[in-house]
């Protein structure tokens, strides 16, 4: 044999080895990609059961309810729970302003806990790294944002007197920024292989959660600002639709409304809409005549409280409308006094009761593709915090889009604080131009110029 045949020989077990171990590595990549696409396909069957809530209700109520069948038992249950929140909820507006912003805050951070525990939940088996600190950093971030420009915006004169706080609301977006990618680049660092797309599934969870959540959140505190009728009008009409409707369904109700909630009937949602309606149009009409509820909230930096003292807008101010020529037979009224935002109180009822539901659907919706009955067990009967605010954050948004689109006009005190932010110079700057500016209007005397 020749040296060249003993060469080739020798090389060709060597060549087959290495295509052996190509093939057995490409079988492995094709597996892997095999198994990671199988996730992607899961089916709804396919989701890990998340643990049944357990029953929180006081034993106190559950022996003076046992004689009852279990149909009514909730309902005596989700009675009186239902009223002793709403008697909390009317103690927190008592205690003013200020209160009402720390129950917003508490609502949406138990709001994101309960989303974010599903996550864990469903997911947990994977033990992903760092998941949990993650979420609650990046809460903390986005909370540290939106208050902050919130502080900057309504507490420009407070801001003024700290030089600590002077620093921090400067340089407050790009701090925010900065926590931000602190953040963001933890979750790069924790990536682990074979676990990617499992983990990019998780942060997008975390974001849609802080959208949900923190953003409308914010909202709501922004419509308060606003004056607390604007904050007490859409929440009340969105909880008489809530009670309103299932006790229309549960005496009346015969039509199933929707597969999602296979409990809503076509008798519950009408009877709440009308209910609803008549409840938000009584209701403005006496919260319209305080005050208290209709001025705009301002910080007092003399004081250090919040004020509610105004002279109050058109809007609640009462005026006489003339009846419809149609509706005359049948009243026998020619005119009626009213308060124009109670004209704006319909159309915010009839989104409460209308669309906000679909809040409530798009809820049921995310329960039932994870398999769980309520977001958590807090309130015994109703679920969890989530399940009774799911129509709010809809909400929310409607009243900030509307308010702003309708209703908001130039705040001549939001602007002056701004002006008192300015440099003696810029001030100065702004006076001799607005001066100049009303003398070409006609407003101030020419003998006034110098």
């Amino acid at each position: 044999m020749s040296a060249r045949r003993r060469r080739r020989a020798a090389t060709e077990p060597e060549e087959e080895e290495e295509k052996e171990a190509e093939e057995a590595s490409s079988d492995k990549e094709v597996d892997l990609e095999e198994r990671l696409h199988e996730l992607d396909l899961r089916s709804d069957s396919d989701i890990p059961d998340v643990p049944p809530p357990t029953d929180t209700t006081p034993e106190i109520l559950k022996r003076a309810l046992s004689g009852l069948s279990a149909r009514w038992k909730n309902w005596w249950i989700r009675g009186i729970l239902s009223l002793a929140m709403i008697s909390g909820f009317f103690l927190i507006i008592y205690l003013g302003s200020f209160m009402l912003m720390l129950l917003v805050l508490s609502i949406q951070v138990k709001c994101y806990h309960e989303i974010i525990t599903i996550g864990y939940r469903v997911y947990h088996s994977y033990d992903l790294p760092w998941f949990r600190s993650l979420s609650w950093y990046f809460l903390l971030c986005v909370n540290y944002f939106f208050y902050g420009e919130t502080v900057a915006d309504y507490f420009a004169t407070f801001v003024q007197r700290r030089e600590q706080l002077q620093f921090l609301i400067r340089y407050h977006r790009f701090i925010s920024f900065a926590l931000y990618l602190t953040g963001f680049c933890m979750f790069v660092l924790s990536l682990v292989k074979k676990h990617y797309r499992l983990q990019f599934y998780m942060f997008a969870w975390t974001h849609v959660t802080l959208l949900i959540t923190v953003t409308q959140s914010h909202l709501v505190i922004q419509n308060l600002f606003e004056g607390m009728i604007w904050f007490l009008v859409p929440i009340s009409s969105v909880i008489c639709n809530d009670i309103t409707a299932y006790i229309f369904g549960f005496f009346f109700g015969r039509t199933p409304l929707i597969k999602l909630s296979p409990k809503k009937t076509w008798e519950g949602f009408i009877g709440g809409f009308f209910s609803t309606v008549v409840f938000g149009f009584i209701f403005s009409y006496f919260l319209a005549q305080h005050q208290y509820f209709v001025c705009p909230v301002e910080y007092n930096s003399e004081t250090n409280r919040f004020v509610t003292e105004c002279e109050p807008s058109e809007l609640f101010q009462m005026k006489k409308y003339s009846v419809p020529p149609l509706l005359q037979a049948v009243l026998g009224w020619e005119t009626v006094s009213m308060y124009p935002f109670q004209m704006h109180s319909f159309a915010l009822s009839t989104f409460a009761s209308l669309i906000g539901p679909f809040g409530g659907f798009f809820a049921s919706g995310f329960k039932r593709a994870f398999k769980i009955k309520d977001f958590a067990d807090t309130i015994p009967g109703h679920g969890g915090i989530m399940d009774r605010f799911d129509c709010q954050y809809l909400m929310a948004t409607f009243v900030h889009v509307y308010i702003t689109s309708f209703i908001r006009g130039p705040n001549p005190s939001k602007l002056l604080k701004q002006l008192l932010i300015l440099q003696p110079e810029q001030q100065l700057s702004v006076y001799k131009t607005l001066k100049s500016h009303l003398v070409e209007k006609g407003i101030l005397q020419p003998s006034l110029r110098g």
